[in-house]
C-alpha cells in the first residue's frame, strides 16, 4: 500500500457540537489536498458540496445516538443525499438492539437503505455492545442490505482490532474512535478494515511511511 492507497481509505472528519461552516470547509480543503475523503455535519453539506468534487463527502444520520424516530432519520438520510453526500454514516438504535427488538432496528436501516440511492455505513457503537449483540448488529446490517458497519461514534469508546475482525465477518468494516497515528490506522486496516474515521486525517496521511 502506497500513500495514496492509504488516503483513500481514510475519512477526515469533523462532528464535534461545536463545528462551524469554517471548520467543514477546511476538513473538505484539506481531504482534497491529502487525497482524503471528508465526513461533515449535516448542515453544511449542502454549503460545501461543490467545493472539492474530487472528494468522497460524507454525512452522519441519526448522529450520534441513533435515537431519533425512524422517519426522521430516513428523511434526514434523503435530505443529506439531496444536498449532495455521497455516503451516509447511519447510527444504528442501540437500545432497540439491547432491548431484543431486532425487527424494529432491521426495519429502520432496510427503509432508510431503500430511500437512498448511495453507501450506508451503519454505525454500531461496539463499545457499548457484548459480543452476541455486535453479531446481531452486523446480522441487521446485513438483512437491511447496507454497505458497511462502522464500529463507532468515537463517543462512546475507541476502536479495537478484535471489534474489526468480527464485523468484517459481516461486511466491510470502517474503524472510528480512537484512531490518531498512522501506526493505529494501519493496524485497523490489517485486522480487515477498509475505512478509517478520524479526525487527524491530515497527521494520519502524513505521518505513513509505507
Amino acid at each position: 500500500m502506497d500513500r495514496a492507497d492509504f488516503a483513500a481509505c481514510i475519512d477526515h472528519t469533523v462532528l464535534g457540537p461545536e463545528t462551524t461552516l469554517a471548520d467543514a470547509e477546511r476538513v473538505v480543503r484539506e481531504a482534497a489536498e491529502h487525497g482524503t475523503n471528508a465526513c461533515i455535519p449535516p448542515c453544511y453539506v449542502r454549503e460545501v458540496a461543490d467545493a472539492a468534487p474530487s472528494v468522497t463527502l460524507m454525512t452522519v444520520v441519526g448522529f450520534p445516538h441513533g435515537q431519533h424516530s425512524s422517519v426522521a432519520k430516513r428523511e434526514e438520510a434523503v435530505a443529506a443525499w439531496d444536498d449532495g453526500a455521497d455516503e451516509l454514516d447511519v447510527v444504528l438504535n442501540v437500545g432497540r438492539l439491547k432491548a431484543g427488538d431486532d425487527e424494529a432496528v432491521v426495519d429502520e436501516l432496510s427503509e432508510l437503505v431503500a430511500a437512498v440511492p448511495v453507501p450506508v455505513k451503519v454505525i454500531v457503537e461496539a463499545p457499548l455492545l457484548t459480543e452476541a449483540e455486535l453479531r446481531r448488529a452486523g446480522e441487521a446490517a446485513v438483512e437491511a442490505d447496507a454497505d458497511y458497519l462502522k464500529t463507532g461514534t468515537g463517543f462512546a469508546g475507541p476502536a479495537t482490532v478484535s471489534d474489526v475482525v468480527l464485523l468484517g465477518e459481516y461486511l466491510p468494516v470502517k474503524a472510528s474512535g480512537g484512531i490518531g497515528t498512522a501506526e493505529a490506522a494501519m493496524a485497523m486496516l490489517e485486522a480487515g478494515a477498509t475505512r478509517i474515521g478520524s479526525s487527524s486525517g491530515v497527521e494520519l496521511v502524513e505521518g505513513f511511511e509505507g
